[in-house]
């Protein structure tokens, strides 16, 4: 599977960076929101623009080919910057963790967990100066809701991601089986708990035997991919 964040570390593979369209949706998006109001010497462009050259210096290769990303990120400012944006800075983190999300799917990284970003007051920096901390993280338990059971008896947490499943090295779950396509279905969140799309495979995607496009998972249910059978759970 080779989702964790102990992956022996590679060299990084790097898709020609869509850091100038990811800018400009920014600029259109959070500097439009922030913008006329945002006290701080620090702009809420410059933040993502560090947060996007974090995750990208801090992507490996795991051990299944695919790439690793960063997805916890610490952004640390100066007293009177993190006092300047305190009215908004719930929304601007939120912000900047959707975006980051955007921005490792464009790139086609994998993450351990959902993008957190946290903005910390740090004495040392004088106003104006952001330092940004990348890390692995694996979900918290308390944002693992469920979980996917496969043969060999491992489990995948389910929490705020897509979990795709397929033969193709790039997918959560890879599946050495040649009657899976190579992007063949995935595990969705929900607006009640988490659904299986079929990607529009070849053989088609079954829950309790049945053959589906979409269906809304409950606890028990066996989901059929070619020849492997993974088990829903919910906690």
């Amino acid at each position: 599977m080779g989702r964790t964040s102990n992956d022996i570390v590679g060299p990084g593979r790097f898709r020609g960076m869509g850091l100038a369209d990811f800018e400009r949706r920014l600029e259109r998006g959070v500097e439009g929101v922030f913008g006329r109001v945002f006290r701080s010497e620090v702009r809420p462009v410059e933040l993502a623009r560090k947060l996007v050259r974090e995750m990208d210096n801090g992507r490996t290769v795991g051990v299944n080919g695919a790439v690793m990303a960063p997805n916890d990120f610490r952004i640390h400012l100066s007293p009177t910057d993190v006092e300047s944006l305190e009215d908004l800075a719930a929304s601007l983190v939120a912000e900047l963790a959707e975006l980051g999300a955007e921005h490792a799917t464009d790139e086609q990284y994998r993450l351990s967990g959902p993008v957190r970003v946290e903005i910390l007051r740090d004495e040392s920096l004088r106003a104006g100066v952001v330092t940004v901390i990348g890390r692995f993280r694996e979900p918290d338990p308390a944002d693992i809701v469920a979980t996917l059971l496969l043969p060999a008896g491992d489990s995948v947490p389910l929490a705020d991601d897509v979990i795709t499943i397929g033969r193709q090295h790039d997918n959560v779950i890879v599946l050495a089986d040649p009657n899976a396509s190579r992007c063949h279905a995935e595990i969705r969140p929900s607006a009640t708990g988490y659904e299986a799309v079929d990607l529009g495979s070849t053989n088609g995607t079954s829950v309790n035997g049945s053959k589906i496009t979409r269906h809304e998972l409950a606890h028990g249910d066996t989901i059929t991919i070619g020849n492997t059978v993974l088990q829903y759970r919910s906690q």
